[in-house]
């Protein structure tokens, strides 16, 4: 049996590190998660591969329509008061691609970024970067709410590409 990381992974499949992962996590493919780190059987990766091959061929790429609908269907809440009509998106509300294990007091025992491990301290900043993204219904925009913390590993525009990336891709997979 062969192995992989997720990176390499990742590069096969022609897809983000994060998406390996979820694929980890739903045991979309057989993987073992070691160390911190999941280790993918390459047979199960390039079937899940193939898969992905046959159904491009079936069905055109999905347009992605930002709306109430759509945003509340990938797990966002509604939320109206006056004027205001919007969808916080709570599951975005953290940088794609970082992985963090906390101790059960709730401080962080080990983290990582696209698979490659990072101190404790730069996740903290990553994990206090954004503070709320949500979906403002009346211009129909995705908005991130910056937090406190100033990461050293990625800027602003990086995590904000990294994010509206991960809303694009979940609409699309609707």
């Amino acid at each position: 049996m062969t192995t992989i990381t997720a990176t390499v992974a990742a590069v096969e499949a022609r897809v983000t590190v994060a998406t390996i992962r979820t694929w980890c996590r739903r045991g979309v493919i057989a993987a073992t998660k070691t160390a911190g780190r999941w280790i993918i059987e390459a047979a199960s990766l390039a079937h899940r591969i193939a898969i992905g091959a046959m159904k491009a061929t079936k069905k055109p790429a999905a347009k992605v329509v930002y709306s109430v609908e759509t945003m509340t269907a990938i797990g966002g809440s509604r939320w109206q008061r006056g004027s205001m009509d919007r969808v916080y998106l709570g599951d975005y509300a953290t940088v794609p691609g970082l992985e963090l294990d906390h101790y059960n007091t709730g401080r962080i025992y080990s983290a990582s970024l696209d698979g490659s491990g990072i101190s404790n301290a730069e996740a903290g900043r990553l994990a206090t970067a954004v503070d709320k993204v949500y979906f403002d219904a009346t211009d129909g925009k995705v908005y991130i709410k910056w937090g406190w913390g100033n990461p050293r590993s990625l800027d602003r525009d990086q995590i904000a590409a990294r994010i509206f990336g991960a809303v694009r891709a979940a609409i699309a997979a609707l």
